[in-house]
Parts: C-alpha cells; structure tokens; sequence
C-alpha cells in the first residue's frame, strides 16, 4: 500500500512539473513570436527592378485571349503575374490562396507557366482555375528573369513594376502590396533600414 501511494506521489509531481514545463515553453514560444520580423516575398536581384517599366508583352492565354502585360491599365487597377508550374507542390497550395487573396486586394491575377499544354490544363481543371487568364510560354518568365517558383510580380496601372519576389504564402502576396504602400523595394529592405531595438 505505501508503494502505491508513493508512486501516486512521484506521478503527481511529474504531472505538475510537466504542466510548468509547457507553460515556460508557451512563453517562450510566445515571445520569439513578438521578435520576430514579419515574413515578407523574398527579392531577386535578377529582371526589371521596382520602379522600372515592366516589359511590353502582347501574349495569348491558353484559351487564345490576347493579353496585354507591362501596358498602362485602367485607374486604380493593379495586376498580379503569378509564375506556377503543375510540377511544383508550393504553387498547389498557393493557387487557392492567390485567388482569395486577389479578390480582397482587388488585383487583376495571370497565372503565367511555361510547361506541356496537356499538363497545365490538367491543373486548371484540378485546381478550378478557370475564369482566371492563364498565359502559357517562356516569354514572360524571361522577360522577367524568373527562375524559381512560386514567382509574383505586382504591377501598378502605369505599368511600371511595383514589387516582387518568390512567395509561398499569403503573408509574402501581402508583402508585395505592404511594401508597394509603404514605398519601399521589399518588407526586408524596410527591416533593414530601421533602428534596431535592444
């Protein structure tokens, strides 16, 4: 009998000791959350940088539409380049969120890809991408010097290229508009720029 209480003792004690434990380690967790920098769409060095012209595309979607790229579009209109492929996983996930995300910012979204035709419209169908122009070709991707997936590429209704960067997430698509609004290159370049605090 004193055995069996002496082990409800002992595992009382662990119990509470491990209570203690996660509630430190909720703690911590909770303050190298409020340390760190948000995340933002990581910048290429390679393309039209922001501030500059995007190229002047005239481009067809896989549906035949003609499709202006890097042309002045209406006031107040913004348009999204997003670069997927059917072969990368990231794009997969990011294509739904791309779609909420466009419709809260109300930007003009492109999906732009350079893969086999047969494997792209598989994925419009599988992702439910219809209704969305998607540009099928090299062309674009060159233009822009995109060389890693997911790509965005936000520009503003004069044409210019307002920012971009590799995204896999909908923080790094706010980031773009972020660091637009904000009037720098990218949320890391802001980061860098501000006095650090102790």
């Amino acid at each position: 009998m004193n055995i069996l209480i002496a082990s409800q003792i002992i595992s009382w004690i662990v119990i509470i000791g491990l209570g203690v434990a996660v509630l430190a380690l909720a703690r911590q967790v909770g303050v190298l959350h409020m340390r760190l920098a948000p995340a933002g769409a990581l910048m290429t060095g390679k393309g039209p940088a922001v501030g500059e012209a995007a190229p002047v595309l005239d481009v067809a979607t896989i549906d035949g539409v003609p499709l202006s790229i890097g042309r002045a579009l209406a006031k107040g209109r913004t348009q999204l380049l997003l670069f997927v492929s059917p072969h990368c996983p990231l794009c997969k996930d990011l294509i739904p969120i791309a779609r909420s995300f466009v419709r809260s910012e109300r930007l003009d979204l492109v999906f732009v890809g350079d893969d086999d035709l047969a494997e792209q419209r598989a994925m419009i169908a599988k992702m439910d991408m219809g209704g969305v122009p998607f540009v099928n070709g090299s062309l674009v991707g060159r233009s822009f010097h995109v060389d890693r997936l997911p790509h965005a590429v936000l520009i503003g209704e004069d044409g210019t290229v307002l920012s971009k960067g590799l995204v896999n997430s909908r923080e790094h698509l706010e980031s773009l508009v972020t660091a637009h609004e904000m009037g720098v290159v990218s949320v890391q370049d802001y980061l860098k720029s501000k006095p650090k605090v102790a």
